[in-house]
């Protein structure tokens, strides 16, 4: 009898709905495996777009960046926060209004570009805040925001990612900047990027696709995005999130599925065989027994990852996980160590 080989991500998908930060590079430096991926998913005729939150670049000057890191783009791929946010605000205000900046000029350019006039300053004529990442933002643009912000201004926050991940560690982002007005004014901004699910559509949307998956490393932006969006969404290991992250994760912010990095794009798409409490990924299996998962083998194998998120979703598909992950030996596991590839075939 003949084995038919399982599907790719590249057959099941027509186009891949890619993050940057933590997917594709950190900072100036690339994520192994990322440009390779992404060249495969073209040459297998995948349709890319680039869907990012950074606020600090324009479209021409992320398809730069990419370049530094081994990938080749252009400028139509790309989709980002600050291209959703001035357009929402451009809807809400009328042609010409004064909208005060918080982010670098790259945001301001997006604001400019969709009829509206940005400002460096608060003044009376100001109707509408906008912020984005910008690491020189200080103490006195701050100020400037807070002084509009509590005359009444509305706000727009490109995106509220906590941290961001660079080429030296984990560092603040956008959200922790906005947390400090939020914190003096008592007030909260709209929110342009992900997890708002128009960045997804709206790239699938430019791309043609009917059948987008959307990848990235972080659950409450690039995977909570792509299921609102209700797309498939697809975590790598390669920034923020954990693999027990993904196992803890509340519904909306769970994947569909879990890989290392984006050299799996080419491999087979492994669905894990669920059979009553237990659930097997090729050689590897996990068990459900009084709320805990028990892994049957070891747990940096990335089968044990996608069994052990199997049972999640199939038993717990309305709740978050909160038993214990233990080992073959029922030793509780506090975290998973980095996955390795796949033992043996799928």
């Amino acid at each position: 009898m003949i084995r038919r080989p399982q599907p790719s991500y590249l057959d099941l998908y027509d186009a891949l709905l890619l993050d940057l930060d933590g997917t594709v590079m950190h900072g100036a430096r690339p994520i192994e495996h990322a440009a390779g991926g992404i060249l495969a998913a073209r040459a297998a005729g995948a349709g890319i777009g680039f869907v990012t939150n950074n606020a600090s670049r324009t479209p021409q000057q992320v398809v730069d960046h990419l370049r530094l890191v081994g990938v080749e783009a252009s400028a139509e791929e790309i989709v980002t926060s600050p291209q959703i946010a001035a357009r929402l605000l451009a809807e809400q205000l009328d042609p010409g209004a004064r909208v005060l900046v918080l982010g670098a000029e790259s945001l301001a350019s997006e604001v400019r570009e969709v009829g509206l006039s940005p400002v460096a300053e608060d003044s009376e004529d100001v109707v509408a805040v906008i912020q984005g990442w910008d690491p020189t933002l200080d103490w006195r643009r701050l100020a400037e925001g807070c002084y509009a912000l509590r005359r009444g201004a509305r706000w727009m926050a490109t995106n509220t990612d906590a941290t961001l991940p660079t080429e030296r560690g984990i560092a603040p982002g956008n959200g922790s900047l906005v947390a400090v007005l939020r914190h003096a004014t008592g007030l909260a901004p709209q929110v342009a990027g992900k997890p708002e699910p128009g960045m997804f559509r709206g790239a699938a949307q430019r791309l043609g696709s009917s059948r987008p998956l959307a990848v990235g490393d972080r659950l409450d932006t690039d995977i909570e995005g792509g299921n609102r969006a209700g797309m498939d969404s697809l975590m790598v290991l390669t920034g923020v999130d954990s693999g027990m992250n993904a196992l803890r994760a509340d519904p909306i912010r769970r994947p569909t599925w879990i890989e290392r990095d984006l050299s799996a794009l080419t491999g087979p798409a492994v669905r894990p065989v669920v059979e009553g409490e237990r659930a097997r990924c090729g050689a590897v299996c996990a068990t459900l027994q009084d709320g805990d998962i028990h892994l049957g083998g070891e747990a940096s194998d990335i089968r044990s990852l996608r069994a052990a998120l199997a049972l999640i979703t199939h038993h717990m598909p309305d709740a978050a996980f909160t038993g214990a992950l233990r080992d073959a030996e029922g030793r509780e596991l506090p975290e998973i160590p980095t996955p390795a590839g796949d033992q043996a075939a799928p």
